[in-house]
């Protein structure tokens, strides 16, 4: 997909640059541009596992299961804000670099829904929620197509370079807090926690369609229809908030359940009971199976420009 987008881009700005034989005005060589954008997600799939829970919305009546589905999304939803400046080096070529920040909407990760406190599976009641702040570079190629009255049609591809970010997740539950001689869970409290996922370094694609529109001499307004694509990988996991009835008991958790590092293969050397016969070190960090989260989207972005 990425493949054929950049290609077609390409394409079509090569046919509009061959066909263009009309004189025109030597361009500004630099240009600053500032916009607001909002995009829809274009892909969904199935969220990764969020603290041990699958990604999974079920009910539970009697401590039966009643109805379950699977969990799909992504993040490319959301609002976005940037800066660009701009050089162009002739009349039909330029580069931009943008410095954007987005906020994504808040996405349902896992959850669970129950009338009694525990079933006799152990399965209680619990709702996640993730959203996805992050800042990001993004250098293009744009290709301007010709201005007739006031108009200015452009594309551009380019790459997203996130440089900060994470993905917070919060979770509430009303989950047992304490537990028999025997393990048998005998008082509940509502749980609330904050988890923060830090991304490994990742690169993305844009490509965009916009036209710009002569408000005065130094001023246009702008408009783009935009596609990007790309994929956050997790590297670690800290619990920053985590409260049992309103009442701060962060400091009641062990190194191994407030931090996780990711990891492409876990084995009897990690630092998880599923693979190591000696189960979990509390005073290390809990190794577990790497995850992935999608930020594609199409989005519309309008601002204003000024020419120098």
């Amino acid at each position: 997909m990425k493949k054929n987008l950049f290609l077609l881009g390409l394409l079509v700005c090569s046919m509009a640059t061959m066909a263009q034989t009309e004189k025109a005005d030597k361009p500004e060589t630099w240009y600053f541009k500032l916009g607001g954008s909002y995009f829809n997600q274009t892909a969904s799939t199935e969220f990764p596992t969020v603290g041990g829970n699958a990604a999974l919305d079920r009910t539970f009546v009697g401590g039966k299961l009643v109805s379950e589905k699977s969990v799909t999304g992504s993040f490319g939803q959301g609002f976005r804000t940037g800066i660009t400046a701009g050089y162009r080096f002739s009349v039909r070529l330029g580069v931009e670099l943008g410095i954007n920040y987005y906020t994504s909407n808040d996405k349902t990760m896992a959850q669970t829904r129950s009338d009694v406190p525990i079933t006799p599976a152990g399965v209680y009641a619990f709702k996640s929620v993730g959203q996805i702040t992050a800042f990001d570079v993004a250098p293009a190629l744009v290709m301007f197509l010709g201005e007739s009255h006031g108009f200015e049609p452009y594309t551009k591809v380019g790459v997203l370079v996130p440089i900060h970010g994470d993905l917070e997740i919060t979770s509430d539950a009303y989950a047992p807090i304490a537990f028999s001689n025997t393990g048998a869970p005998i008082a509940f409290g509502d749980v609330h926690s904050v988890d923060k996922v830090k991304p490994n370094p990742t690169l993305g694609f844009t490509a965009a369609l916009g036209t710009s529109y002569k408000l005065g001499k130094h001023i246009s307004a702008f408009a783009e229809l935009e596609y990007r694509n790309f994929t956050v990988h997790g590297k670690t996991k800290e619990t920053t908030e985590f409260k049992v009835n309103g009442n701060d008991a962060l400091a009641t958790r062990s190194t191994a359940q407030i931090h996780t590092n990711y990891r492409d293969g876990i084995d009897v050397n990690s630092n998880n009971a599923l693979t190591n016969p000696n189960g979990v070190d509390k005073n290390k960090p809990m190794d577990e199976l790497s995850s992935y989260v999608g930020i594609s989207g199409l989005g519309l972005t309008l601002g204003l420009k000024y020419s120098l």
